[in-house]
């Protein structure tokens, strides 16, 4: 195993995991201050979250879930018979509102998502999961195998997350939006302790598994990056929407336990976290290739396509095309993406939505494209639940 490196100078981290230092060292030359808070929270967690983990591990998993649903649902009376920490999160130190809240600035956000919908999920599953894949946070996933099992309903639950939290209200304590995103920050836990307590993890060369770090890096690229590629495929927000779209995720990304020091303000700030935070991590590896290329091919399986002639040329003729006209050639290439013989793929697939709206007005039913089906699946099969995984192999975890 590789060995954390021990760094000296002023303000810098006293320790970076090895895969970091080469990274580090140039974007710290662009923005020292944000390098240094990104790679001092590769070796953080969630210590609120996996404190209630660790307690809760002896338990039955059956239980877990009901005393996590009680949490969700406030009923606290079914509470206090679950572990205290749990108690302690729900009930006696909730985590606080921020200040900088406020739920009537979600408004525009929630108008603009539904507008733009699309687009959006489109860009999300063709463009901004390929950019947070490219990193370490990867390694998380081929390590349990989560993409390959049940892939396709993890993929549904990120739309149906997307969709929650953009729904009026759906950020408020009740709503299915903030339900969602504590979800994510247990189930975030729970992977950690797993891979903790495994040999599957390098800790040293890697840092934490779903750190603070990547934690805020991705939700900083849901918010920027998909604002970005949402845009390229005919997606359209006025500065008020734009500014609506940032503090939805800035919200969201609070419930999930990004830290307040390395959770951006603004889309100036989620774009400076994702470039410095891209600069420090690593070049795209094996688990990049394998982890990009099995989202890109599960894409048609989330639109409800199965069948295999159909789901290839999908595959080949329009989503691969597309994920290299948003994220550009240079990492298309070391993703081992297929070349693209087409020109302007990005055009040629505006042209194609724009002819498939038309046939569908005319014929006066729903498109039945990719993206819309997309849009579709964001609630097909994918309702709420509070169980975690159990095993670090996700063929050998029960269902969650």
């Amino acid at each position: 195993m590789a060995e954390l490196k021990p760094e000296t100078r002023a303000g810098a981290p006293a320790n970076i995991p090895a895969e970091y230092l080469e990274g580090y060292e140039k974007a710290r030359l662009v923005n020292p201050a944000l390098a240094d808070k990104y790679v001092a929270h590769t070796i953080i967690g969630d210590p609120v979250m996996d404190a209630i983990i660790e307690e809760m591990s002896p338990l039955p998993q059956e239980r877990v879930h009901h005393f996590i649903n009680a949490g969700m649902q406030e009923d606290f009376e079914e509470l206090r018979q679950g572990p205290e920490a749990l108690r302690r999160f729900f009930v006696d130190a909730p985590q606080p509102e921020p200040e900088w809240l406020d739920f009537n600035a979600f408004h525009a956000g929630a108008r603009a998502f539904q507008r733009n919908a699309v687009e959006i999920l489109t860009a999300f599953v063709t463009g901004t999961l390929i950019d947070g894949f490219a990193t370490l946070i990867s390694k998380s996933f081929t390590r349990t195998g989560r993409i390959f099992d049940n892939g396709v309903w993890r993929l549904k639950q990120n739309n149906r997350h997307q969709t929650e939290i953009f729904f009026p209200g759906g950020l408020e304590r009740q709503g299915d939006g903030w339900k969602l995103s504590v979800r994510i920050r247990f189930i975030h836990a729970q992977v950690r302790w797993l891979l903790a307590n495994s040999e599957e993890w390098e800790r040293e060369a890697w840092g934490t598994p779903i750190s603070a770090a990547h934690v805020a890096f991705a939700v900083a690229c849901f918010a920027s990056r998909t604002l970005l590629y949402s845009e390229k495929l005919g997606a359209r927000y006025t500065p008020e929407e734009r500014a609506s779209f940032m503090q939805v995720w800035r919200y969201a990304g609070y419930l999930m336990g990004v830290p307040e020091e390395i959770l951006f303000a603004d889309e100036d700030g989620a774009s400076e976290m994702f470039r410095i935070g891209a600069m420090c991590e690593p070049p795209p590896d094996v688990d990049a290739i394998v982890m990009s290329n099995a989202l890109i091919n599960s894409a048609p399986l989330v639109a409800g396509i199965d069948d295999p002639k159909h789901r290839a040329k999908l595959v080949n003729k329009i989503i691969y095309p597309v994920s290299r006209g948003l994220i550009g050639n240079h990492l298309a290439d070391i993703l081992q993406f297929p070349k693209v013989r087409t020109p302007c793929p990005i055009f040629l697939y505006r042209v194609d939505q724009q002819i498939q709206h038309m046939k569908a007005r005319v014929l006066k039913r729903r498109a039945e494209n990719f993206s819309a089906l997309v849009v579709t699946s964001a609630y097909d099969d994918a309702g709420l639940s509070y169980r975690l995984p159990d095993n670090v192999h996700a063929e050998e975890s029960g269902k969650w």
